[in-house]
């Protein structure tokens, strides 16, 4: 992966606060911060993951990147096939529509997302029609085509959703999102309702897609097995904050931030460390009324005053992996004096 060309997705500062409400009359009692500040680059032909408990704001940040919900701020810089890089964020419904053939989203729900009312040719002919094509025999190429792609056959095209598996309506849905021939994906928890088994062969589909369609995805999951099979690289998320940034194989080897190091130690057959239930003790924080400093300090072995009351910036690092320097990030204030000079511990 080139990580000197030119990103495809520039996401700056991203917010997603939400007002909370209360008393007799309705006022503003306060604010979520779901996503408070969180920037990332996508590459072309690049998979982003994003990763974290649930209610750490990753699905929000995939809809919010793109417009699915307005964000409250920041930008999100897309190099457009034109060449002409725009921000999404300010865009109208009407000024974004010419874009929308270019971003895609995968749904979780194989099931709820397709409508039981519509053959597979139609659903997948839909996206084409809303972007104005009408010639019949185009749309059925396109869908046939589509369908191939993703290990089914054209003769499935005639049937309604209600009757193929989990795992042929997920491979109908990427069919439906890749049929305009987007640039971007966003797959957000796109194999979670799926067998493992099942799982697997979705992924190895998306993997052959990307390089096949020249495709980057933002792949959001929860599960840190599946980010490590698909992901070139990873952001690590925590309360509306990314806390970590690395290359995939990097941040599974060492990570650079504690709560990192925590999913890590929690998760079976992830690097066979051994599993420590106690290693993220303690609570997630109310989003609504999040603790001062660093947001992890309640839950970190490694916590001081510093952390109780100091908000951590994500800083860039550059470390030593496989004989060769790369450039990592972490929100961390002791990234030097807990990693690298302990090591050992770690890997």
């Amino acid at each position: 992966m080139d990580y000197n060309t030119t990103p495809l997705v520039e996401v700056e500062g991203l917010q997603m606060h939400f007002s909370m409400k209360g008393g007799a009359f309705s006022r503003r009692a306060g604010v979520i911060k779901a996503v408070d500040g969180v920037s990332f680059k996508v590459f072309p032909n690049e998979t982003f993951g994003l990763v974290g408990e649930s209610g750490c704001g990753k699905t929000t940040v995939g809809r919010a990147v793109l417009k699915a919900i307005e964000p409250t701020g920041g930008k999100v810089i897309f190099d457009s096939k034109s060449g002409k890089k725009i921000n999404l964020v300010p865009m109208t419904s009407d000024e974004l529509r010419p874009y929308r053939q270019e971003v895609q989203m995968i749904f979780q729900d194989p099931y709820s997302s397709l409508s039981p009312r519509m053959t597979i040719q139609e659903i997948l002919e839909e996206p084409l029609r809303l972007a104005g094509h009408t010639d019949k025999e185009y749309l059925f190429e396109q869908a046939k085509h589509m369908i191939e792609q993703v290990d089914l056959r054209s003769s499935h095209l005639m049937r309604y959703p209600h009757a193929f598996s989990g795992g042929q309506r997920q491979r109908i849905g990427i069919a439906r999102s890749l049929i305009t021939h987007p640039r971007f994906i966003v797959a957000d928890e796109a194999v979670s309702a799926l067998d493992v088994s099942v799982q697997a062969q979705i992924l190895e589909i998306l993997a052959e897609l990307k390089d096949k369609m020249n495709l980057s995805y933002l792949f959001i999951s929860h599960d840190l097995s599946v980010i490590k099979y698909i992901c070139d690289r990873v952001g690590v998320m925590y309360l509306g904050r990314i806390v970590e940034v690395a290359e995939t194989d990097a941040l599974f080897h060492r990570p650079l931030h504690p709560y990192t190091e925590a999913l890590m130690y929690a998760i079976p057959d992830i690097n066979e460390r051994q599993i420590r239930s106690d290693i993220l003790a303690g609570e997630i924080p109310d989003a609504a009324n999040p603790p001062p400093g660093c947001a992890f300090h309640n839950r970190c072995k490694y916590a001081t005053d510093k952390c109780r009351t100091e908000v951590p910036a994500l800083r860039e690092f550059t470390d030593t992996f496989n004989g060769k320097e790369i450039l990592r990030e972490s929100a961390c204030h002791f990234v030097e004096d807990i990693y690298y000079k302990h090591d050992e511990e770690i890997v």
